[in-house]
């Protein structure tokens, strides 16, 4: 394939990857920064793409890889390696450690919400925000695993409910 051809099927593609960038990230931005990349990248190597097969599916490939590989070293840059004897990697969000006041109002109010579900329901489902899993609730509760499940889901959706000034 001549570069001329290669360069104007690249092209038409755009709204295509533009599509499915914006499936990947959720933000226009970074979306758009992903197709600049994968143009790069594209046009890069495009003496690996292999005459007459699919070229929106190489295109895309390089996309998905390329948005795996930025989120990948987004992740290691917030890792911490602690330099004790032990050797935790802990993740720390990016945070400036001050809470702004209307953050711990929405703290303090999603809190009451959560306190004033029924036993049945807020137990299991503080239990799994804290950090246990599944089974681990179902045997303290003495509850069949299913059942720790469907009460965290439907806490979860009675809070969406009461809580829908909060989503984004």
């Amino acid at each position: 394939m001549k570069a001329t051809d290669f360069n104007n099927s690249l092209i038409a593609l755009e709204t295509n990857m533009m599509k499915f960038a914006l499936s990947l990230t959720s933000d226009h931005t970074r979306a758009e920064d992903l197709v600049q990349d994968t143009f790069m990248k594209a046009i890069t190597y495009k003496d690996k793409f292999v005459d007459y097969t699919n070229l929106k599916a190489w295109v895309f490939t390089i996309m998905k890889n390329t948005f795996i590989n930025n989120y990948r070293r987004a992740v290691k840059q917030n890792t911490i390696i602690d330099g004790t004897a032990e050797l935790h990697f802990l993740n720390l969000p990016q945070d400036s450690g001050f809470e702004s006041p209307d953050s711990s109002y929405s703290s303090d109010e999603i809190t009451a919400v959560i306190e004033s579900l029924e036993d049945d329901f807020r137990i299991p489902f503080q239990m799994h925000i804290q950090g246990f899993k599944y089974k681990e609730i179902a045997e303290k509760l003495d509850l069949k695993i299913g059942t720790v499940k469907s009460r965290i889901f439907f806490t979860r959706k009675k809070l969406m409910e009461i809580l829908e000034d909060y989503r984004y």
